[in-house]
């Protein structure tokens, strides 16, 4: 048990845990210590503002209280109470405005800036300044997201703490000494790394700011809402920002125990393509000119009537992007209005990881992590990485298993790899038995991975602990809560069938699945929901609008399997998906609520056990862990995840390479159409292991034919001595239609 203390803060006592910072024992006494570098999230302060002088009795010196930590009898006064302490806060500030320039009017911080905020309760009323200020060419570009006012800059070094104790990219320095020192990337390369935009939210004046949002709003014109992203399962919270009916930035709100309130580039940068160029903003039916516009009564006059001709013969392709309750929605049209019906969802999860239930942040507390898979984190669910970083930087062993692993394991050797470790006469295995604090991550091999987790963290016997956790990173961001509920919409049992009478493409996510564009091959017809003039919109016969997380109410179930609430932060330019299903279903005699808050209470006392919307409030809670539950075999379960090339087994031809397609993090949809992120977009390439690129005479930087099956892509090779050999990397978008064995040659 911790040891309370008694310290007296401007005459007030308040009782704390001893080591607690001084800030935050004030705070609990409702008194304000102003500070400027001091983020508790960087890590240890370091008193380099000054801003939060304090006067401590028995020291004849005023003290940076930031740096300070509450000790039994201390006693403290402020600027509140003591003229010493007010002094020099006024100091401070002077010394902070000399060059700072006065351009609160046009500055995009002006109005929720720190900096005017504590001028204002603490500075001097008027400047003694009567020389020229120092001036800088502006704005700088730190990237192209990233803009920089270096005459703002206060030098409180957030910035450059974030890039070199949390993300560790190590990209943003501070250059040069006294007046003349300023950030800076080295060389003036841009700042490119996966979450760089933190650094705009971390900088207390307008030094640091982001290009989307610059001169866009002020503070008085915009509505901040909260919700969640749904760009990847991690489920971060964020604020959408909003003016006149548009998004105009995202920003973190901080969830402790599943972001700890930082977002990646991704989902703060992303939001332009909800104004995408190529949007379906209106039905789509094809004719005998190819796909017309239509109005609503048309459009559904033509579903009713394909999925009539199908004669149950319907199969659902689900993006796992879906909310749960649109997910619900098609399941009670398709399964309880058309009767026998399947779907096919991109990587199925696991209810047996419930008994295994921790939050993210478990991880940033544990001694030893183990990570399995092909993938790496960072593309699949950003924010684990931040988590992974701050473990190691406490000292935890971080081991990877997978074909870049510091365990290397051949491609579809992983899952072996598993249960291998949790074997008796493993050293590794019996380290995790040991801990309290272990963790297992499974991230990209593939259908059934969830279950073949939660069989290992079994036999490790992790459910009797609560400081270990289990994660299962699904390669879509509500794929849990979508299974889920297509499962909950079921009435009765189904019959399956060979003949695809209609294929329902559900996201654009699963229209650009090759699995499932195969299945439209085989469809007598295709009903693509789709957000975008994509892939799906060449073979549909019926194209219908779709909307976006950030236009949605409903609400999302990331990886931990923690129901979040998506709150609606601008109208979409089209008819939410629930309210065109509702229709749809009452053609077929099914009742369906347009409404997300109504579906969602049907659906929640089905599979949540009457969770209400006003109980998840703004950060949701965590469910409690459930008895362990042997998890079924693959095929019982009601959707069939399609296993990814990585599952595939590992043995090559001779001269040829198994091919690893991944979905990098700045990848996608929403990324395609955001021109701002175009330079964080991979690299036309293929990654070797130094073993297989000396066999072949290629270097990092040569132009190479990478072959299969008659096709062949041309891309620079880069040798990853982290990779095992006989295995050729390529992201997903460069890899086009290679498959399996590839053969890499230098052009």
């Amino acid at each position: 048990m911790s040891e309370l203390i008694k310290v007296t803060i401007d005459d007030r006592e308040v009782e704390v845990e001893k080591g607690t910072g001084l800030v935050e024992t004030a705070a609990s006494a409702g008194i304000e210590i102003p500070v400027f570098c001091y983020e508790p999230r960087l890590g240890p302060p370091v008193g380099a503002c000054r801003m939060c002088l304090v006067e401590i009795e028995g020291l004849p010196k005023l003290q940076a209280g930031c740096t300070l930590a509450a000790q039994e009898g201390m006693v403290v006064r402020t600027a509140a109470t003591s003229e010493r302490a007010a002094t020099g806060q006024q100091g401070t500030l002077e010394f902070i405005l000399v060059n700072h320039p006065l351009d609160c009017p046009v500055c995009d911080k002006g109005g929720e800036c720190p900096l005017q905020d504590l001028t204002f309760r603490y500075g001097p009323g008027s400047t003694r300044m009567r020389f020229p200020k120092m001036t800088f060419d502006k704005p700088v570009p730190v990237s192209p997201l990233i803009a920089l006012d270096r005459e703002r800059c206060i030098l409180c070094y957030r910035c450059t703490r974030f890039s070199s104790d949390v993300a560790e990219d190590n990209q943003l320095i501070a250059r040069n000494r006294s007046a003349y020192t300023e950030i800076a990337t080295f060389e003036e390369d841009p700042y490119r790394a996966p979450f760089s935009g933190n650094v705009i939210e971390l900088c207390p004046v307008g030094a640091l700011t982001s290009t989307q949002y610059r001169f866009e709003a002020r503070p008085w014109e915009i509505q901040d809402v909260p919700t969640v992203c749904g760009l990847c399962p991690a489920g971060c919270n964020i604020r959408a920002t909003t003016r006149e009916g548009a998004v105009k930035r995202v920003q973190s709100r901080n969830h402790p125990e599943v972001d700890g309130g930082w977002i990646c580039d991704k989902g703060r940068f992303s939001f332009p393509y909800l104004r995408a160029s190529d949007r379906v903003r209106e039905p789509l039916v094809r004719g005998d000119l190819g796909l017309e516009p239509v109005g609503w009564d048309v459009a559904l006059d033509r579903a009713e009537e394909l999925l009539r001709g199908a004669e149950g013969n319907v199969v659902t392709a689900l993006s796992g992007s879906e909310t749960t309750e649109i997910a619900y929605g098609l399941g009670v049209l398709m399964r309880r209005g058309l009767g026998a019906h399947s779907a096919v969802l991109d990587e199925s999860t696991s209810a047996a990881l419930d008994a295994f239930r921790a939050p993210l942040s478990t991880i940033g507390e544990a001694e030893i992590v183990v990570v399995v898979g092909d993938d790496e984190v960072v593309d699949r669910a950003p924010v684990l990485d931040l988590w992974l970083r701050k473990a190691r930087r406490g000292g935890a062993e971080i081991v990877t298993i997978g074909a870049r692993g510091s365990v290397p394991a051949p491609l579809a050797s992983s899952a072996d790899a598993l249960h291998q470790l949790v074997a008796s006469s493993s050293a590794l295995g019996e380290r995790l038995r040991a801990s309290d604090r272990a963790v297992l991550v499974w991230s990209g091999i593939g259908g059934g991975g969830g279950a073949r987790l939660a069989e290992a963290a079994h036999a490790l016997g992790f459910e009797s602990k609560p400081g270990c956790g289990v994660f299962h990173l699904p390669a879509r961001p509500n794929a849990r809560g979508v299974a889920e509920a297509w499962a909950a919409a079921a009435d009765e049992d189904e019959v399956e069938h060979e003949r695809i009478g209609v294929l329902v493409v559900s996201g654009d996510e699963a229209a650009a699945d090759p699995g499932v564009r195969a299945l439209a091959e085989r469809s007598d017809a295709v009903i693509a929901i789709t957000m975008f003039h994509s892939l799906a919109v060449g073979w549909a016969s019926l194209v219908l609008p779709a909307t976006a997380a950030l236009e949605r109410e409903g609400t999302s179930m990331n990886l931990e399997g923690r129901v979040q609430r998506l709150r609606r932060a601008v109208p979409p330019p089209v008819p939410d998906e629930l309210a065109w299903l509702s229709k749809l279903a009452a053609r077929f005699d099914v009742t369906l609520s347009p409404h997300a808050a109504v579906v969602f209470e049907e659906l929640s006392n089905r599979i949540y056990g009457g969770l209400t919307l006003e109980q998840l409030g703004e950060h949701a809670a965590l469910p409690a862990r459930t008895p362990y539950v042997a998890p079924e075999r693959p095929g019982d379960t009601v959707l069939e995840g399609r296993p990814t090339q990585a599952a595939q087994p590992t043995d090559h031809f001779v001269g040829t390479l198994r091919l690893l397609r991944f979905r990098p993090l700045f990848s996608g949809h929403a990324v395609e159409r955001v021109p701002e992120l175009q330079f964080q977009r991979p690299e036309r390439e293929v990654a070797l292991s130094s073993v297989d690129a000396d066999r072949r005479g290629i270097a990092t930087g040569d132009l190479v034919a990478v072959r299969s099956n008659g096709t062949s892509v041309e891309l620079r090779a880069r040798v990853d001595r982290r990779l095992v050999e006989g295995v050729a990397r390529v992201a997903e978008e460069h890899a086009g239609d290679l498959h399996l064995d590839v053969e890499v040659v230098r052009s």
